[in-house]
C-alpha cells in the first residue's frame, strides 16, 4: 500500500490556503493538517465540504507557538510544510506594523526552526514552501519591465517589508542549515472565498449592498491579476518539480488599472440585475490615497514557464465571471463573513 504524503498547511483557513487544501485533498494519497489561528480572515466555512474527510485534520494554533508546532510535527511527521500563514493587508500594516512583524517574521522564524530540527532528525522526504508576494520588489513605473526573480527587493510598506524579511529568512535557512526550502512570489490573487477587504470581493459586496465603492487616489494604480486555481497549480508544480533553494515568480499576465477592474464588475452586475443606470458612476467614491501606495505591480513568470512548464490558464474574463458567480451563489458564506469584524473595519477605514 502506497504511503500517504503528509502536508502541514499553515494559514489553511484563509483564501489561498483553503483553495490549496481543497485541491490537494482530492488525491487520496495526501493527508492534510490545516494549522490556522483563525484570525479575522480565517474561515473554516471555506473547508466545510471536507470537514469530515478522513484525510483532513484541523488544529487551531499560531505559527509562533513552538510547543504546539513541535507536538504537531512529532505526531504527524510531515513530508511538506506549506506556509500561507501571514498578515496580508497593506492598510492594516500601516496602522499596526507590529502584528505583521510578529507573524510574518517572528512566527515564520519559529516555523523554520522547528522544520529544520525535524528535517535533521528524520532525514526523510521533506520540503518547506513559503508563499510570498510580488510586493517585496516595490513599485514599477508604466514603462518598466515586470519583476523577475533577480530584481532587488524594495518593499514600501510594513507588510511588504515583513514579507521580504521572511523571504530572506527562508533563503538563509536553506543556505546555512540545509533546510529544503522553496519560495514563491505571486501577483494579486482573486477567486472564490476571498475575504472582502480585498478589491474584487469588496466591489462585489458593496454593489450588492448598494454602498459606495472606495477608490484610492485617482484609481490608476495597476495590478497583475492571477486566478487562484492557476496559483494553486503553480504551487503544486513547484513542490513536485522545483529546485530546492530556488524562488519562482507566479503571475497571471493580466495588468489592469483598479478603476478598470471596478468598471468590469459593475457592468457585469448591472447586466445581471438588468439595471439601466451605471452603477460604476453612481457608486465609485474617490478617497484620499494610501500612504506609500505602490503604483504598479507586474510579474515576469518566464522562469516557472520554462523550467517547470507552468503557465496561467484562466483568462481574466473567464476568471472574473467565475468569481462573481460564486459570490452571487453563496449568500450564506457572504452573510457569515459580513457579520464578523470585517464590517467594522470597512466602516472605519474606507467609508
Amino acid at each position: 500500500m502506497k504511503s500517504k504524503n503528509t502536508f502541514i498547511v499553515t494559514g489553511g483557513a484563509g483564501f489561498i490556503g483553503s483553495n490549496f487544501i481543497l485541491k490537494v485533498i482530492k488525491d487520496p494519497n495526501n493527508f492534510v493538517i490545516n494549522y490556522d489561528l483563525l484570525t479575522y480572515a480565517g474561515n473554516l466555512n471555506n473547508l466545510k465540504s471536507i470537514e469530515n474527510n478522513q484525510n483532513y485534520f484541523f488544529v487551531k494554533g499560531d505559527i509562533g507557538d513552538s510547543s504546539k508546532l513541535n507536538g504537531l510535527f512529532d505526531k504527524f511527521k510531515p513530508n511538506f510544510v506549506v506556509n500561507f500563514a501571514a498578515e496580508t493587508h497593506v492598510d492594516r500594516s500601516i496602522l499596526n506594523p507590529k502584528n505583521f512583524l510578529d507573524t510574518n517574521i517572528l512566527g515564520l522564524h519559529c516555523l523554520l526552526n522547528i522544520s529544520t530540527n525535524y528535517f535533521k532528525s528524520h532525514k526523510k522526504l521533506f520540503k518547506f514552501l513559503n508563499i510570498s508576494t510580488d510586493e517585496v520588489y516595490g513599485s514599477l513605473n508604466t514603462n518598466e519591465l515586470p519583476f523577475n526573480e533577480n530584481n532587488q527587493f524594495k518593499p514600501n510598506s510594513p507588510y511588504s517589508a515583513s514579507k521580504a524579511s521572511g523571504d530572506h529568512l527562508v533563503r538563509s535557512y536553506n543556505k546555512t542549515f540545509g533546510l529544503p526550502t522553496l519560495t514563491s512570489n505571486c501577483s494579486n490573487n482573486y477567486g472564490p472565498m476571498q475575504f472582502p477587504e480585498k478589491l474584487i470581493p469588496l466591489v462585489i459586496i458593496n454593489y450588492l449592498n448598494n454602498k459606495k465603492i472606495p477608490v484610492y487616489g485617482d484609481g490608476k494604480n495597476i495590478r497583475d491579476w492571477l486566478y487562484v486555481e492557476d496559483h494553486i497549480d503553480a504551487l503544486q508544480m513547484i513542490l513536485s518539480k522545483g529546485e530546492i533553494g530556488d524562488t519562482y515568480n507566479i503571475g497571471g499576465e493580466n495588468e489592469f488599472e483598479n478603476l478598470h477592474i471596478i468598471k468590469i464588475i459593475c457592468d457585469y452586475l448591472d447586466n445581471h440585475f438588468d439595471k439601466n443606470e451605471s452603477s460604476f458612476v453612481r457608486l465609485v467614491n474617490f478617497v484620499k490615497d494610501r500612504e506609500g501606495h505602490d503604483f504598479r505591480y507586474a510579474i515576469d513568470s518566464s522562469k516557472i514557464n520554462k523550467k517547470l512548464g507552468w503557465k496561467a490558464k484562466v483568462a481574466f474574463n473567464k476568471g472574473i465571471d467565475k468569481t462573481i458567480k460564486w459570490y452571487l451563489n453563496n449568500n450564506d458564506w457572504l452573510n457569515q463573513v459580513q457579520s464578523r469584524s470585517y464590517q467594522k473595519w470597512i466602516n472605519q477605514n474606507y467609508l
